[in-house]
């Protein structure tokens, strides 16, 4: 099982592009999945020069309905006319940044036709590989939903991201929980997988949106992962590179950064 990095914020190996975006590559024995598209089409660039072909992959996950998540879209239906296309029934809604910056998905409904597949349960779409759906709050202090909104009509609402998925791969006795940007909150996510799985944790992988988060919510999620103990935690995106650097200190469990290109094997 692995776990590539096909575009994110930063980068360092020569050859490959960043952007304000997220990919993530997951290559198991039988099946290919993409989960997310970046921002734009370079995941694809980056994807030829890490010797992967886009055309292979069966199946694409789509985290929410942000522009830096599903860029790449229209670009990976072009370039693959076969994988399946799972998202929330809600991905497709406006989304906007206050009430004037458009930050939502545009699409072409041609080239989802009949590859469209709206997740409202725990779907299993590899052997151990499971969309999950659902993320409960219960911790409110651990949101992320500031500044942002929803069109429904000519009206605007606050969006408190209810189209937000994640991903669990199951391995080895364990669980590892990727998700995109925790809108809903990190905690509520690692929340809801243990819940549901009863297992513990190896890795945490994906943006934590803690870039501009407040003192009461940075001591909350890092009591919280010091309480769950998950073997190791990649961080990337909207988790931002100063919070990066005090959750390596803070962080009980093996830490790093988790950027362009970057290459996990699970074990």
């Amino acid at each position: 099982m692995k776990i590539t990095t096909l575009i994110e914020n930063y980068v360092s190996e020569e050859g490959l592009f960043a952007e304000h975006g997220l990919s993530f590559y997951i290559e198991t024995d039988k099946h290919k999945i993409l989960f997310d598209t970046g921002q734009t089409g370079l995941f694809i660039q980056n994807a030829k020069k890490l010797e992967i072909n886009i055309n292979e992959v069966d199946s694409l996950v789509l985290s929410h309905g942000h522009y830096d998540h599903t860029g790449g879209l229209n670009h990976f239906l072009e370039n693959n006319s076969k994988a399946k296309v799972y998202a929330k029934q809600n991905i497709f809604i406006p989304k906007y940044s206050g009430k004037k910056r458009f930050v939502g998905t545009k699409y072409k409904e041609e080239l989802l036709k009949n590859r469209l597949v709206y997740v409202d349960a725990i779907t299993e779409i590899a052997e151990n590989v499971f969309i999950m759906p659902d993320i409960t709050i219960h911790n409110s202090i651990d949101t992320n939903f500031k500044g942002f909104s929803k069109k429904v009509g000519n009206d605007f609402f606050p969006d408190e991201f209810d189209d937000e998925l994640y991903l669990v791969i199951k391995h080895h006795n364990k669980i590892n929980i990727i998700t995109a940007c925790s809108h809903r909150g990190i905690t509520n996510i690692c929340n809801s997988a243990t819940e549901h799985f009863k297992l513990p944790v190896g890795l945490i992988l994906g943006g934590f949106h803690m870039t501009d988060c407040n003192v009461e919510q940075h001591v909350d999620i890092t009591h919280y992962f010091r309480m769950l103990k998950p073997e190791s935690i990649g961080v990337c995106h909207c988790t931002g590179l100063e919070k990066f650097a005090d959750l390596r200190h803070e962080c009980e469990a093996h830490l790093f950064y988790n950027h362009t290109g970057n290459k996990i094997i699970l074990k």
